[in-house]
C-alpha cells in the first residue's frame, strides 16, 4: 500500500527547531514532503508573490523525506508544492511547529495559519501547530507529544473532510499542561504602537504593540484555554462569512 503523503509547511524558515521537531514527529506516519521559506516569513498571512520569479532549492532527497526551500512566502511554498513539485495530492498538510502564539486575531496575520488555509482550500486535512515562546532553542518535548496525539486523533476521524485546525500550545512543562480544549477564536485586537527611530538621518518606524482581549472572562475561547494551562484547538473554515449578520441584514436589506 502507498504510504500517506504529508506536506509540511512553516513560516519560521528551514532551520527552525520547530520544523525539525515536526519532521521527527511525523516520520512514522508517512512520506514527508517539506516545502518552506528558506528564511523566516512570519506575519505574511496568505501573501503570494506574482511580481517576480520564485527560486526553489532542494535540500534533501532520501527515502521518506524530500525537503525543498523557496525564497517566497509560506503560501507561495504550499502553492509551488501543489502545482509543480509534488507528483500527487498530499493526504495531510501540517504547518509549524511555530515559535510564538497564533491564537485569537493573530491567526489572521500568521503565515503558519495561512499555509493550512491554503491546504483547506484544496480540501486537504490541515493542522497548524504553534508553541507560545519565541525562544530559538525552546524545549519542544511537550509540544511534540501533544502534536502527535492531535495528529493521531485526526487520523482516526472517519470524516476528515474540512478538517482545518489552529492548535496553540502553552509553553509549560508537560506535567503542568492540563489537557486539550476545543475552543472558539477569541475576539480581540492588537493595539499597535510605532516607535520612531532615526536611521542614517532618516526617520523610520518600528511597529510594536500588545494584545487586547475583548472577552477576558469567556471560558470557551482559545485565549482563556492558554491562560489556564490548556492546549487550544480552534477549527477553522474556508468560509469567512458572518452568517448571523447575513441573516439579520437580509431582514433590512434594500435589495
Amino acid at each position: 500500500m502507498q504510504k500517506p503523503l504529508i506536506l509540511i509547511a512553516n513560516d519560521d524558515g528551514a532551520y527552525s527547531k520547530g520544523l525539525a521537531t515536526v519532521i521527527n514527529m511525523l516520520k512514522p506516519y508517512g512520506d514527508l514532503f517539506v516545502c518552506v521559506p528558506e528564511q523566516g516569513q512570519s506575519g505574511q498571512s496568505q501573501a503570494i508573490t506574482f511580481t517576480r520569479t520564485l527560486q526553489v532549492k532542494k535540500l534533501k532527497d532520501e527515502p521518506g523525506l524530500r525537503f525543498y526551500v523557496t525564497d517566497g512566502t509560506p503560501t507561495d511554498s504550499v502553492k509551488l508544492a501543489f502545482n509543480k513539485l509534488l507528483d500527487r495530492k498530499p493526504d495531510f498538510l501540517v504547518s509549524g511547529i511555530n515559535h510564538g502564539s497564533n491564537s485569537s486575531i493573530s491567526a489572521y496575520y500568521s503565515g503558519t495559519v495561512g499555509a493550512v488555509l491554503e491546504g483547506c482550500f484544496h480540501e486537504i486535512p490541515s493542522i497548524a501547530f504553534s508553541l507560545l515562546t519565541h525562544l530559538e532553542d525552546a524545549d519542544f518535548v511537550a509540544a511534540e507529544k501533544y502534536a502527535r496525539r492531535l495528529f493521531e486523533w485526526v487520523l482516526s476521524l472517519e470524516d476528515k473532510s474540512d478538517v482545518c485546525l489552529n492548535v496553540n500550545i502553552p509553553y509549560l512543562p508537560e506535567n503542568e499542561i492540563k489537557g486539550i480544549k476545543l475552543c472558539r477564536q477569541t475576539i480581540g485586537k492588537w493595539q499597535e504602537e510605532f516607535l520612531e527611530q532615526e536611521v542614517d538621518g532618516e526617520i523610520r518606524y518600528l511597529m510594536t504593540g500588545s494584545f487586547v482581549n475583548f472577552e477576558d472572562g469567556a471560558e470557551d475561547t482559545d485565549e482563556w484555554a492558554l491562560k489556564n494551562g490548556y492546549i487550544a484547538v480552534v477549527p477553522l473554515s474556508r468560509d469567512s462569512t458572518n452568517h448571523d449578520k447575513l441573516k439579520k441584514l437580509k431582514d433590512v436589506s434594500i435589495f
